[in-house]
């Protein structure tokens, strides 16, 4: 069974992800191709992306510049596919959201595996540039991105007092979203135990430094 990670980007006290969470976590249990956990970026503070050549120690077992990064490293690593939730701030990420993204390095933890959105806003956009941002961020993870998304614009009266979308539409886009990490989760995880290719910049100065010799 695929290991799906929730990452809930916002870590605002009055955050609207909590109406999001409940019904979301559920949904991906319910679905049955997940063990699925939560990763709470309010219970991960991380320091801002500082990790150079100096905090590595060994680059096969990275010690990070804190004992948190490799531990978030190391989380990341052992999951197989990934659903980010993200409100819009200025029409992006948030930025405690971003710094985590970034300081998954070295592990290469999110490579090769998919990952999947829910944007929410109170207002009418829905998250909908927070996550096209994030679609662009992902591909720099050389991770999969997925196109099947959850939007939730008015999130405060977007679910009723059981905790249920109120729109059908939430509730479909979710079905397919599900079924298609689970789909790229099981494809993905064939070819990366069939092996992978050493990341691109690394083939890249090896090209580069064999030309130069």
């Amino acid at each position: 069974m695929s290991k799906l990670l929730i990452i809930i980007g916002s870590t605002r006290p009055t955050r609207a992800a909590d109406y999001v969470l409940p019904w979301l976590t559920r949904a991906a249990k319910e679905h049955g191709g997940f063990d699925v956990e939560v990763a709470d970026l309010r219970d991960w503070p991380l320091p801002i992306f500082a990790e150079h050549s100096g905090t590595i120690g060994d680059i096969n077992d990275p010690t990070y510049s804190d004992p948190l990064v490799k531990a978030w490293n190391n989380k990341i690593k052992e999951h197989d596919a990934f659903i980010v939730v993200t409100p819009e701030y200025n029409h992006s990420v948030p930025g405690g959201l971003k710094n985590a993204i970034d300081t998954v390095w070295l592990s290469f933890g999110f490579r090769n595996k998919p990952v999947a959105f829910v944007g929410y806003s109170i207002g009418v956009s829905a998250g909908i540039r927070a996550v096209e941002h994030l679609n662009h961020v992902f591909v720099e993870t050389e991770s999969v991105p997925l196109r099947s998304t959850v939007v939730i614009p008015q999130v405060q009266d977007a679910f009723d007092e059981a905790g249920e979308p109120v729109s059908p539409m939430t509730r479909a886009a979710a079905s397919v979203m599900l079924d298609d990490l689970a789909w790229w989760s099981a494809a993905l995880g064939t070819a990366r135990a069939g092996g992978e290719l050493v990341p691109g910049n690394f083939r890249i100065r090896a090209a580069m430094a064999a030309a130069a010799s």
